[in-house]
């Protein structure tokens, strides 16, 4: 098991041992890889992984679990729920916000489970009525500042079913100006234009 907590487009790998994935960065002579627990490591991992010239970032450590706890700790932690939307034809549903292609997606409210967050914000940001949860997929972790502050957004995302004649209403309060039903065929040429992490979600969930 690892964590991959992407610092805008770059992977910083928390792992007690490499695999495939994690072997294909360290190869990269800008990834930067540490395997000594400190406090201070965890501090200048986080500042490597700001850095424009750093590629990637490898943090190992046994017990996972201690490390996960340590970096957390340097970020207030936001939790929220998405959902990949199938149709009968096994389209995907893409969202175009902010000059990029995403999947819908949004925070955890007070007293809502994560199944309950993603069905709603696929309702709000689709106007899709029938939304089906077909299971978990995934958990993505990014990061950013927000008003001085570090923030961890920490995604639950879920496979979803919906019917292809559904209506679509962009959520235009989101800033979303165009929905899309994508076959799996045309997928690829989106992927070039969006985050690592959706990326990461459609390769969970889609089936070449």
């Amino acid at each position: 098991m690892y964590y991959k907590i992407y610092f805008s487009d770059k992977p910083l790998f928390l792992c007690d041992h490499s695999n495939a994935e994690i072997h294909h960065y360290a190869r990269h002579d800008d990834a930067v890889f540490i395997d000594e627990f400190s406090p201070p490591a965890v501090n200048s991992m986080i500042h490597e992984m700001r850095q424009e010239k750093v590629h990637a970032g490898i943090f190992v450590h046994s017990p996972l679990e201690e490390l996960r706890k340590a970096f957390w700790k340097k970020f207030i932690l936001i939790r929220a729920g998405g959902g990949l939307v199938q149709n009968e034809k096994g389209e995907v549903l893409f969202i175009f916000r902010r000059g990029k292609w995403d999947l819908p997606k949004g925070k955890l409210d007070e007293g809502e489970t994560l199944e309950e967050c993603a069905v709603r914000e696929v309702r709000e940001e689709t106007g899709l009525k029938d939304v089906r949860l077909d299971g978990p997929l995934l958990v993505t972790w990014h990061t950013y500042d927000d008003s001085g502050k570090h923030i961890l957004k920490e995604t639950h995302w879920f496979r979803m079913k919906t019917k292809s004649d559904e209506s679509l209403l962009p959520q235009q309060e989101e800033q979303i100006t165009e929905l899309r039903w994508v076959e799996k065929k045309d997928i690829d040429p989106l992927l070039a234009n969006t985050f690592p992490s959706i990326v990461d979600v459609i390769k969970a969930g889609v089936a070449k």
